[in-house]
């Protein structure tokens, strides 16, 4: 048991993602919740009914003076709530994207090294003991590389209701894009230099401005090239959702899903159920010199598991004063991406980064 304090945190918002920060919070002995953030009540799962709901962020930062605070609130709010948070005094976990705009990004992170504060942002697959070892994978190939990922989610019910909520500040490729563009960054260390959007609106139930099918093609300075996919809606396919591909001049890493997953079911965003390793390599024969390689996902954590592992990080950042400078710069650059593909999408016209 460490005999040092908890850190008092502060979680703003209260939707998926916050609920899960919260229990995660809830869970680790080096937290205490300070206090919920949410403008309206909302029911919470057993572990957190017992925490009172304040309606402003400012109030709470001012009142509880925490150590932390956690923002799951809507994209558009983000920034300004992490800075406002770090000049109270606290060290931030922010969900992605980081920001709307690259401009708002760059802010939040001068914030964090003005104030002397940690800033980790919400990239599940970076805590995914199977994303860490597809890309591990990917990176002995060496490159160049061709990735090739999408995660589509036919929604209905209540996840469209969330899906066009999220639709009022983001587009499904900023959202989500993030990501995958974040896997990308840490797989080629080759920098981004164009990229090119498409997207089209497939209801009458988004603003004329937005759309909810997107698709981004990006070119590396390395000669890497990549694209990714995003849509979301009860008409979206859920033939091949989710993709997720790595090919180099040496063979190719893929993610290979379970048949009968539900695209819209949360774990299925993060679960990997097997990795198969391929080789190039041939007999003088010409024939492949070893069969392709299955490893096992059995067993891997489901959603709330990574939730807690993600906390679990912070607290060694903030403990053991990890350096987040590269942490920091994938976010800007991966979002960077994403919001240069949206431009791209309404100006169709490719974006030179």
């Amino acid at each position: 048991m460490s005999s040092e304090k908890p850190l008092r945190v502060v979680v703003a918002g209260l939707g998926n993602m916050g609920r899960s920060h919260a229990l995660a919070y809830h869970t680790n002995p080096g937290f205490e919740i300070a206090a919920l953030v949410n403008r309206s009540d909302v029911p919470l799962p057993p572990g957190l009914s017992d925490y009172a709901i304040t309606r402003s962020l400012d109030d709470a930062l001012r009142d509880e003076k925490p150590d932390v605070a956690c923002i799951a609130t809507y994209s558009d709010s983000h920034a300004d709530y992490a800075v406002r948070a770090f000049e109270a005094g606290c060290h931030v976990f922010v969900e992605k994207p980081l920001a709307t705009t690259v401009a708002d990004a760059k802010r939040v992170v001068a914030a964090a090294k003005a104030n002397g504060k940690k800033l980790v942002i919400g990239y599940i697959l970076r805590h995914h003991p199977s994303w860490i070892r597809l890309i591990a994978e990917a990176r002995k190939l060496g490159g160049p590389y061709v990735f090739r990922m999408n995660l589509n989610q036919q929604s209905s019910g209540h996840s469209w209701q969330t899906h066009k909520q999220l639709m009022q500040t983001t587009s499904p490729i900023v959202d989500c894009g993030v990501h995958y563009l974040d896997v990308m960054l840490q797989i080629t260390d080759a920098r981004p230099v164009e990229v090119r959007g498409m997207g089209l609106r497939l209801t009458d139930e988004i603003a004329p401005t937005m759309y909810n099918y997107g698709h981004l093609q990006v070119l590396f300075d390395d000669g890497s090239v990549g694209w990714y996919e995003a849509g979301w809606g009860p008409m979206i396919s859920e033939t091949a959702f989710f993709v997720k591909d790595v090919i180099s001049p040496n063979g190719c890493v893929s993610i290979v899903m379970k048949e009968g997953v539900k695209s819209d079911d949360i774990d299925t965003h993060t679960k990997t159920s097997t990795i198969r390793l391929h080789s190039a390599a041939t007999c003088a024969d010409g024939k492949f010199a070893k069969p392709d390689e299955i490893l096992s996902m059995e067993g891997e954590p489901g959603h709330q598991d990574l939730c807690d592992l993600e906390q679990a990080f912070l607290l060694r950042a903030v403990r053991e004063d990890l350096d987040l400078t590269r942490h920091m710069d994938d976010a800007v650059k991966s979002l960077a991406v994403c919001l240069a593909a949206d431009e791209s999408v309404r100006s169709g016209a490719p974006i030179r980064l």
